[in-house]
């Protein structure tokens, strides 16, 4: 491993010159600006496709916007970088089959995909030049991927970030095991899913490369995940407190106001368990409240908006706007740790020269 410079992330013919991919953050936190700036540093820049298609007009369905926001989406991020990005696609959206349709039309770098399984994702791909990453959460999905696509594509992924109990937004574990102090530990989940895709890269002749998330924080995160064998990180939580992150002021003070205790795991509306800065909104569904809403957007396959005592899409928007008496922001285990607001380059460095010095030193 190089001493002067950090190991390039190699993803078939897709080289990164830094090992760190910016997680996609949904409903306008991860958009071309933050994107863009990320790749333009060397790393791996991501928007989220969730959340674009919320602006009402009229003389569009709910999916039109959001197939027409995406690509907009997606060739503004162009317009500010040479360089590849990526975009995050959940399983759990009702339109997920045109999202990924839009972003292999655009020859995007990578689909990154969560949320779900996306055992179908290899049928939609018609070019060789987007990877395709789901994100799984244990050795047992590793496995599930890999064999599914096999048989029915006759491929493997190009790549696939583990995601561990500490990362933030829509969570790939139950309930009990996140509020669990012995809930699974990221290094752990990493030596197991490394075992299980060595055995189908060594049968199929192609490296998998592992990125692992949830919880990385610092340049020392970084260095620890390269040395047990991970070939990158995924990294959120720190992104959302950089100049270039679009989101509201508020939103950005809820990361720099909040302390550990403020970090709250809920049950979302969609049935899956979700990382949450805590604020009266929060404690306001948590006594069981209902908050009234008509279904404007029917995004999500999970979602019951007669059985759902609120609209997760309608609070992520209002929080993204500023308005977090009717929303909240979801985060990552550290995000008590943001301490103040800089520039994408700017964090970039300093994780990267943290990491370095990790290596150099261990």
């Amino acid at each position: 491993m190089s001493k002067t410079k950090l190991p390039e992330l190699i993803i078939g013919d897709l080289v990164i010159e830094l090992p760190i991919i910016q997680g996609g953050m949904g409903v306008r936190v991860s958009t071309a600006k933050l994107a863009a700036a990320v790749s333009n540093e060397g790393a791996f820049g991501v928007i989220a496709s969730v959340g674009l298609g919320e602006e009402k007009q009229e003389n569009l369905t709910y999916e039109e916007r959001s197939k027409l926001a995406f690509r907009e989406m997606i060739r503004g991020t162009k317009r500010l970088t040479n360089k590849k990005f990526g975009v995050n696609i959940m399983c759990a959206l009702t339109n997920y089959n045109d999202l990924a349709r839009v972003a292999i039309e655009e020859e995007v770098g990578a689909i990154i995909s969560g949320a779900g399984l996306p055992l179908h994702l290899p049928s939609l791909n018609k070019n060789s030049k987007t990877k395709l990453i789901p994100i799984i959460s244990s050795a047992r999905a590793a496995e599930l991927i890999c064999k599914t696509w096999l048989r029915h594509y006759d491929i493997l992924p190009d790549a696939l970030v583990l995601e561990g109990p500490l990362a933030g937004g829509h969570l790939g574990f139950k309930f009990g095991e996140l509020i669990n102090p012995e809930s699974p530990r990221l290094e752990n989940l990493l030596a197991e899913v490394l075992t299980v895709v060595k055995k189908f890269e060594s049968e199929n002749d192609k490296k998998i490369p592992i990125i692992t998330a949830g919880g990385i924080f610092s340049g020392k995160d970084v260095a620890k995940m390269l040395k047990l064998g991970a070939s990158g990180v995924q990294m959120a939580t720190r992104f959302v407190c950089t100049k270039e992150c679009e989101v509201s002021q508020a939103y950005k003070e809820a990361y720099l106001k909040c302390t550990q205790d403020d970090i709250a795991i809920i049950l979302s509306p969609v049935g899956m368990p979700a990382r949450v800065i805590r604020n009266k909104f929060v404690e306001r569904i948590e006594s069981g409240e209902r908050i009234k809403f008509a279904c404007p957007f029917k995004c999500l396959k999970t979602c019951d908006p007669y059985a759902a005592n609120y609209c997760i899409a309608q609070v992520l928007v209002n929080a993204y706007r500023g308005d977090l008496d009717n929303g909240f922001v979801t985060c990552g285990a550290n995000a008590y740790r943001v301490k103040k607001i800089v520039s994408v380059k700017e964090l970039i460095i300093e994780i990267t020269e943290e990491a370095l010095r990790e290596l150099e030193e261990h």
